[in-house]
């Protein structure tokens, strides 16, 4: 039994006219017979009663008509929604973000992504790097913004940038008036450091080690917007994503060019390795390329 079977057949019904069928549906005689012939051969019996001046309904007709309306119109409804889904028209979607993208860049690509597609639902996960890794492993998101993993095992990485960290200091430090800072400098004040496992925290952590050992921590926080009013309130220094320099300085700190060394770190879109991303995972992963496209 197939769609077109059951299309000619509630044309037929409906009308009861072998003509009016062939005219609603724009198919000759002999395929508008030739189909409700095969869908009685398919179910075991016939459906119509035909004559050369009449067409009447089986019984087996008549239990089939209501359940062919059912069918068809459920069918036409998920043709419909698949189309809309298709065409952006509605949809959804969902992404998880490292925190220094989430609270930076992610806001302003989601906002020109709603005025281009407003029925489209985005749900936003700000987790720390190495959780968005695992939720686009465990198919929990579609996208996912993080730094490069080590180990690529089924994900996809496609680079978006890379990120030069900068030093956070407070505004009336003597370090707030100066061009770059070095990590000898920086180290002589109190640390301030995201917990681990948080990969912003491993990363300083590797990148210092050779030259100036293990990193000494004074305070430590979840969150990014913590470290930066804690370093506002002159508690001591950080060191961050140069993604989040607005952030930190609309909390009252100050950045600066940061140096020997100077640790970098790929930036990028993860996605399941082998799996087709959505029409909206698509729409939302190219407004992410061409927004950091645009960034200085």
């Amino acid at each position: 039994m197939t769609v077109k079977q059951l299309r000619a057949f509630l044309a037929v019904a409906q009308s009861l006219s072998f003509a009016q069928a062939c005219e609603r549906l724009h198919l000759s005689q002999p395929a508008l017979s030739l189909a409700i012939k095969n869908l009685e051969e398919s179910l075991g019996g016939p459906l119509l009663l035909r004559t050369t001046r009449s067409v009447a309904l089986t019984a087996e007709g008549e239990l089939l008509l209501p359940i062919a309306r059912r069918l068809l119109a459920d069918w036409d409804n998920t043709e419909e929604l698949l189309r809309q889904h298709f065409t952006l028209q509605l949809g959804q979607v969902a992404i998880a973000a490292m925190p220094s993208f989430a609270g930076n860049l992610l806001p302003v690509a989601l906002k020109g992504f709603r005025e281009r597609h407003p029925k489209v639902n985005v749900a936003v996960h700000d987790v720390i790097n190495e959780q968005v890794v695992e939720m686009v492993r465990n198919r929990r998101v579609e996208l996912g913004v993080a730094f490069e993993p080590g180990n690529l095992d089924g994900i996809d990485f496609q680079p978006l940038y890379t990120d030069r960290f900068v030093a956070v200091v407070p505004a009336d430090s003597p370090l707030a008036a100066r061009n770059e800072v070095d990590w000898a400098q920086l180290l002589e004040e109190h640390f301030i450091a995201l917990q681990r496992p948080s990969a912003v925290r491993l990363l300083l952590e590797e990148s210092i080690a050779a030259q100036h050992g293990k990193l000494r921590v004074a305070f430590e926080s979840h969150q990014l917007v913590t470290v930066g009013r804690m370093v506002a309130q002159g508690l001591g220094v950080s060191a961050v994503p140069s993604l989040c320099i607005q952030q930190m300085q609309e909390l009252g700190a100050r950045c600066v060019a940061l140096s020997a060394p100077v640790v970098e770190q790929r930036v990028g879109l993860l996605s399941l390795q082998g799996h087709r991303l959505s029409a909206a995972a698509q729409a939302l992963a190219e407004t992410l390329r061409a927004l950091v496209d645009r960034q200085p």
